[in-house]
C-alpha cells in the first residue's frame, strides 16, 4: 500500500499504480469532473500520470495556477492542429501557456489574416466537439529525431538535439495530430469549451533576430462562456486605458524614432514623476536612508566583480573610455559596493541604508518594447542596505512594511511570491538556503501568505516578488526585496565586529516602485488617466465666462500658485461649455468658473471631475478642501 496525502492534511492508502484522477474521484464526483491536472510533491503533472510512491497531492482546478496552464497549454494544442488542418505545409516551433492564455508559433510562408483567425477558430470547435483524448508517449531521442524529420517539423528536431543524449523525449497525440512536448496537459480537448483567437504578432525562432521571423497567434480560453465574455470586456477596458494611448492624448511622455525604448518625458509627464520621486526621498528619509547617486558608465573590472560579466553580459550596452573596455549600469548594486567600501564601518553603524533613484539602461530586443512597461532605459528607485546577520529578519520586515504603505497610497492590493535559486546562479547552497529560510522567516513573522516561483531568484539571491493588482484585476511584478550573500563576498566589504575583528555585512536589495517609468505607466491604466489630485499634473482650471472675469480669474490663479497647487488659466474666447469638456478630457480635478456673479459675490463656482457641479464655494473653503486632500494623498 501507499500513502497520499491531500491537500486538507489528511492521508488516504491506495494500493500501487493508482492515477491522480482516480484519486480524484474517490475525493468527490464534482471534483473530478472539474479536475485539469494533479500536482505530486510540488510538480505538476497529467491527471493520467500514475502512482506509485508515497506522495502528496492536490488535484488542480482552473482556479489553480497548475490547472490553468494545463488548460492553457492544451488550448495551444488544439489550436496548432487546426492550424495544420487548415494549413499542412505549416512548420510548428512552440506553443506554450502563458500569464494570460497560450501562444503558438508558426513558420507559414503567407500572413495570417484576420479571416484565418476566424477560419482557425471554427476547425477548433470542431476539434473540441471531437472531445479528443490527450495520450502521451515517449520516444529515445534518435528515434524522436526520425519521428519529427518524417513528420516534416524542422524546429522540433532542433529543439530534440540541444536535448541531452540519454533523453526520453515526450510527446502528446490527439487524434490524427502529434506535439513534441512536455506537458502537462488536460485529459481530453472536450474540457476547452469556450476560447478565442486575440491577435497575430513576429517573432523570431528562439527570441533571437538573426533567426527567422515566425508568427505568434495569440489565445486566451476559459471552461464557460461566461468567463471568457468577462475576460473580453476586461480587454475592452484596458484598450481605453492603454497609457501609450492615455499618455499621447494627456501630453505626458513620448518615444521618439530617434530613441525606440528610451522615453521622452514631457512637462507634464515629469510633474507626475517628480511627484513620486519627492514622495519617495521624503519616505526614505524618514525611513533612515541616505541617497546616493553613482555613475552611469563604469569599468569592465567591476562588472567582473559584481557578476553581471559572466551572468547579464547579453542585457548590456558597452563602450570603450581612453582604450578600456567600460559598460553602461544595468543596475545600480556595483556602484553602491563603492560607496559602501569609502570608510570603515563599525557593527555600531549598521544598519547602513542606501537609497538611489538610478538610471538604468538594458537591452531589450525590439519586439519586446512597449511603451513605458518595457524600455531600455528607466529609473530604479534602489535601495541597499547592509546589516548584521541578526538584523537580517527587522531589516526585511522594515522593508515589506514600506511596501506595503507604498502601494496603500495608491490603492493597490498585492499579493507576494518567493523565487528561488535560478539555473544560471552563484554562491554556495549553504548560502542560498540561508538567504531562502531567511525571506520565509521574515514573511511567516509578518503573516503574508506567499507562494513559491522556483528558479526565478536573482542570480546573486532568492527574492521577495510584490505584484500589485489593479482595478481591472490585472497583476505588475513591481516591488522585490533581494537578499544576498554573494556581492560582500565579491567586493570584500568588511565592518568591524565587536570583537575587533572583521566581518562579512549581509547585503539587502530593493526596489518598490520597481522602475519609475514603468510604475507612471501602471498608475495611467490603474486610473485611466484620472490621477488621484496629489499627482495631478494640472490639479486645478481656472475658467472665466466674460473677459470682465479675467483678472479675478488671474487673481485666484496667482493666489493659488503662491500655495504650490498646479493651475492652469483659460481666458480664451470660447463658451464655458467647450472650456468645461476640454479640462473633463484633459482630466483636470477641479475646475472653477468665474463670471460677473462670481466676481461680485468674491466666491467661485466649482465643478470636480468625478462629481460634477459642486455649487458656488467660499474661496477660503475650496483651497481648505483642495489642500488636505493634497496633504493626505485622498485617492
Amino acid at each position: 500500500m501507499i500513502k497520499i496525502t491531500l491537500k486538507d492534511g489528511s492521508i488516504v492508502e491506495y494500493e500501487k499504480s493508482v492515477t491522480a484522477f482516480d484519486i480524484a474521484k474517490d475525493i468527490s464526483m464534482g471534483l473530478a469532473r472539474v479536475a485539469l491536472a494533479a500536482e505530486i510533491d510540488g510538480k505538476v503533472v497529467d491527471l493520467t500520470t500514475v502512482i506509485n510512491e508515497d506522495c502528496e497531492l492536490n488535484i488542480l482546478t482552473f482556479d489553480d495556477k497548475g490547472g490553468r496552464y494545463a488548460f492553457w497549454h492544451t488550448s495551444s494544442h488544439i489550436m496548432a492542429q487546426a492550424v495544420k488542418r487548415l494549413f499542412p505545409d505549416v512548420k510548428l516551433a512552440i506553443g506554450p501557456a502563458i500569464e494570460n492564455g497560450f501562444y503558438y508559433d508558426f513558420d507559414v510562408d503567407k500572413s495570417f489574416t484576420p479571416e484565418d483567425l476566424e477560419d482557425i477558430e471554427k476547425e477548433m470547435r470542431k476539434i473540441v466537439k471531437e472531445d479528443l483524448k490527450l495520450e502521451r508517449f515517449e520516444l529515445p531521442r534518435d528515434e524522436a529525431i526520425k519521428f519529427m524529420e518524417e513528420m516534416g517539423e524542422p524546429y522540433k528536431v532542433e529543439l530534440i538535439k540541444d536535448l541531452p543524449e540519454d533523453e526520453h523525449i515526450s510527446f502528446y497525440r490527439q487524434g490524427d495530430f502529434v506535439d513534441l512536448c512536455a506537458g502537462p496537459h488536460i485529459p481530453s480537448t472536450g474540457k476547452v469549451k469556450a476560447f478565442k483567437l486575440l491577435s497575430v504578432a513576429g517573432a523570431y525562432w528562439r527570441g533571437d533576430e538573426n533567426n527567422k521571423m515566425l508568427q505568434r497567434i495569440y489565445g486566451i480560453s476559459f471552461m464557460k462562456k461566461s468567463h471568457l465574455d468577462e475576460y473580453l470586456e476586461r480587454l475592452e477596458e484596458a484598450k481605453k486605458r492603454d497609457h501609450r494611448k492615455l499618455g499621447k492624448e494627456l501630453d505626458l511622455f513620448s518615444i521618439q524614432d530617434e530613441g525606440p525604448g528610451f522615453p521622452f518625458f514631457h512637462p507634464k509627464g515629469m510633474v507626475i514623476r517628480n511627484t513620486l520621486e519627492d514622495f519617495w526621498r521624503k519616505e526614505h528619509a524618514r525611513a533612515g536612508y541616505e541617497e546616493i547617486r553613482t555613475p552611469m558608465i563604469l569599468n569592465k573590472d567591476l562588472w567582473i566583480r559584481s557578476g553581471h560579466w559572466d551572468h547579464y553580459q547579453e542585457n548590456m550596452y558597452f563602450t570603450k573610455i581612453d582604450g578600456m573596455d567600460y559598460a553602461v549600469k544595468p543596475m545600480n548594486c556595483p556602484g553602491s559596493m563603492l560607496v559602501y567600501r569609502r570608510r570603515i564601518y563599525s557593527y555600531r553603524d549598521l544598519p547602513v541604508r542606501m537609497g538611489e533613484l538610478g538610471l538604468v539602461h538594458r537591452h531589450e530586443l525590439s519586439g519586446t518594447l512597449h511603451g513605458l512597461m518595457r524600455v531600455r532605459c528607466f529609473t530604479q528607485d534602489d535601495a541597499h542596505i547592509f546589516m548584521l546577520p541578526e538584523q537580517i529578519k527587522d531589516e526585511i520586515i522594515g522593508v515589506i512594511d514600506m511596501v506595503d504603505y507604498f502601494y496603500s497610497v495608491f490603492g493597490f492590493k498585492y499579493h507576494v511570491e518567493l523565487s528561488t535559486r535560478p539555473e544560471d546562479s552563484m554562491g554556495s547552497d549553504e548560502d542560498w538556503d540561508r538567504a531562502i529560510e531567511a525571506l520565509k522567516d521574515a514573511l511567516e513573522a509578518k503573516g503574508l501568505p506567499y507562494e513559491i516561483n522556483e528558479g526565478d531568484g536573482a542570480f546573486y539571491g532568492p527574492k521577495i516578488d510584490f505584484h500589485l493588482e489593479d482595478c481591472i484585476g490585472r497583476t505588475w511584478q513591481c516591488g522585490t526585496i533581494q537578499l544576498d550573500f554573494q556581492m560582500p563576498e565579491r567586493f570584500d566589504l568588511t565592518y568591524i565586529g565587536a570583537d575587533g575583528e572583521k566581518h562579512r555585512p549581509v547585503m539587502i536589495h530593493r526596489v518598490i516602485f520597481g522602475s519609475i517609468e514603468r510604475f507612471i505607466g501602471i498608475l495611467t491604466e490603474h486610473f485611466a488617466g484620472a490621477f488621484p489630485t496629489w499627482i495631478a499634473p494640472v490639479q486645478v482650471k481656472v475658467m472665466s465666462i466674460t473677459d470682465r472675469a479675467n483678472e479675478y480669474v488671474q487673481n485666484l490663479a496667482d493666489r493659488l500658485k503662491e500655495l504650490d497647487i498646479r493651475v492652469e488659466v483659460d481666458t480664451r474666447n470660447e463658451k464655458i461649455g467647450y472650456k468645461i469638456r476640454e479640462a473633463q478630457l484633459e482630466k483636470v480635478p477641479y475646475m472653477l468658473i468665474a463670471g460677473d456673479k462670481e466676481v461680485e459675490n468674491e466666491d467661485i463656482s466649482v465643478r470636480s471631475r468625478n462629481r460634477g457641479d459642486l455649487g458656488s464655494m467660499d474661496v477660503e473653503k475650496f483651497i481648505g478642501d483642495i489642500t488636505y486632500e493634497i496633504s493626505t494623498k485622498a485617492l
